[in-house]
């Protein structure tokens, strides 16, 4: 019936305090969804699940449990595979869309976090949206999929860059320095102290940083490096720590991570940390002792476990003593220190290094490894390398490339490379004169042509192993054939075996 104009309408159901209209609204909103949804669940705090509705019971027997009375009251990870509920308990943000993919299917679902009145949390309310949505849902769960194979991939990429490239056996040498060095390097990667590699540049502390992460408990984590002298100083803290979303004019909105937290769990390699700046040193000195990083702009305090190995080829001590580089920091890094020996202190080595360097060169250029002749290695050992591996590097690469000859001399270094002469040669001495093939005689060329060939092939392999010392895998090389056929070719004239010495 319609009503006059001095009636009044009747007293509205909905309250009218806050408090009274937001549980109307809650109590609402909770009929609506256990109506609507294909299955709830409530789990509390301590993660066990104290309530499921009817349709979700439905999916027990796929989950593997005959009724409501084996499931409530188990923890909610040992009964839903996969389940992100854990998340929103620990961390009190819902998660309104996600897929769910278990035994019993896939499903659209939802977690709410549920909290009392002081705004604690206390329990997660799970909500089970849409059953089987790759059926009613194909193209959002087919670009889900691309999403995340997109993402798995990027994962495997990033993590094949910041493995190590080096083990400890790539530190090449057998001379009493570099077995000292390598024992070192595999006692300090028994532990997570901060290591600091001492010695000049080019002496191969970037390699041994790897070898000691490789060899360490950590080798399964990411290894990030960062050359301090190759970052400007004005970001090197936002290179260390990261940035905060629009932390200023011109920051990513997503943030960025810093080094620290990329390298979480595993080890960060800080070359040249000689040239840190002073300003920075302090932080760098409080997350050292503190294991925590607060990113730029940001109030937020990150607990990070990192190992960290520094390296310099600067007097750190000296440094100290002028004020240039705090003697706290100093002490910190100071721990476990490894002194990497110049190679004019382990010359022994050259002749393995020369090889190891002459495979990596040939490998990089496409071209086939040149051999080094004993006055070449001799030469090599007489000079004094102020540059290191990477000088000596450097020298072979330059020759190999720029000779066609399949065998170095101690010429090839002297002329085309046109290196200083070491101290103990006279600058005027000439280079010894290249052997030349003997002469063929006329009656050797009226011989049939199978003996000549025989002929020439004996003394190419005999020339072959005079050059390499009796070295059968150096003189397979230096004739460009395989060893089976060069062993084939000695086993058919044991001659030549007779001038090899013992041990080739």
């Amino acid at each position: 019936m319609p009503l006059s104009k001095n009636q009044t309408p009747p007293a509205l159901d909905i309250p009218q305090d806050v408090d009274g209209l937001l549980r109307l609204a809650a109590q609402s909103m909770f009929d609506v969804l256990a109506r609507s949804s294909e299955g709830m669940m409530v789990v509390d705090r301590h993660h066990r699940v104290v309530w499921i509705s009817d349709g979700y019971k439905r999916f027990l027997p796929a989950l593997g449990f005959n009724d409501e009375h084996e499931f409530v009251g188990k923890r909610v990870e040992d009964v839903v595979p996969n389940t992100q509920m854990l998340q929103v308990l620990e961390t009190g943000k819902p998660v309104l869309v996600d897929l769910l993919t278990n035994k019993a299917g896939t499903f659209l679902v939802s977690r709410l976090p549920l909290r009392n009145d002081a705004g604690e949390v206390i329990g997660a309310l799970g909500l089970v949206l849409l059953d089987h949505p790759e059926t009613t849902m194909q193209p959002l769960i087919q670009k889900f999929g691309r999403l995340q194979q997109e993402l798995e991939d990027t994962r495997r990429q990033l993590a094949a860059q910041r493995r190590p490239k080096y083990t400890i056996a790539s530190f090449i040498g057998a001379s009493p320095a570099a077995l000292e060095v390598k024992r070192q390097a595999r006692r300090v990667a028994q532990t997570d102290s901060t290591v600091l590699l001492l010695g000049e540049t080019g002496t191969g502390k970037e390699l041994l940083a790897h070898a000691i992460h490789s060899a360490s408990k950590r080798a399964h984590r990411p290894l990030v490096s960062v050359n301090i002298a190759a970052v400007p100083e004005t970001l090197l803290e936002a290179e260390f720590f990261g940035v905060a979303p629009g932390a200023y004019t011109g920051a990513e909105r997503k943030g960025r991570d810093g080094k620290f937290k990329l390298a979480d769990g595993g080890t960060l390699f800080l070359d040249e940390i000689g040239d840190m700046p002073l300003a920075l040193q302090s932080k760098l000195l409080r997350v050292l002792q503190e294991q925590e990083v607060e990113p730029l702009g940001s109030n937020t305090v990150m607990r990070v476990d990192v190992r960290v190995i520094a390296a310099t080829s600067r007097d750190l001590a000296a440094m100290v003593a002028a004020g240039s580089f705090r003697a706290d920091l100093y002490y910190r890094l100071n721990v476990l220190p490894i002194r990497v020996p110049a190679l004019k202190e382990r010359l022994d080595d050259i002749e393995a290094l020369a090889e190891a360097l002459g495979e990596d060169i040939a490998r990089r250029s496409g071209m086939p490894q040149k051999l080094l002749s004993p006055d070449a290695i001799e030469w090599l050992m007489r000079q004094p390398w102020p540059g290191n591996i990477r000088e000596l590097r450097n020298t072979l690469e330059q020759v190999s490339l720029m000779s066609d000859d399949m065998q170095l001399t101690a010429a090839h270094f002297q002329g085309e490379a046109a290196l200083p002469v070491a101290a103990d040669t006279p600058p005027d001495a000439a280079p010894a004169p290249t052997p030349t093939p003997p002469a063929v005689t006329t009656a050797q060329a009226v011989a049939p042509l199978p003996e000549l060939i025989e002929a020439l092939e004996r003394d190419a392999i005999r020339r072959a192993l005079q050059a390499t010392g009796g070295n059968r895998m150096a003189a397979a090389r230096l004739l460009q054939i395989s060893r089976a056929s060069l062993y084939e070719r000695l086993a058919r004239w044991p001659d030549l075996e007779v001038q090899l010495p013992d041990n080739a």
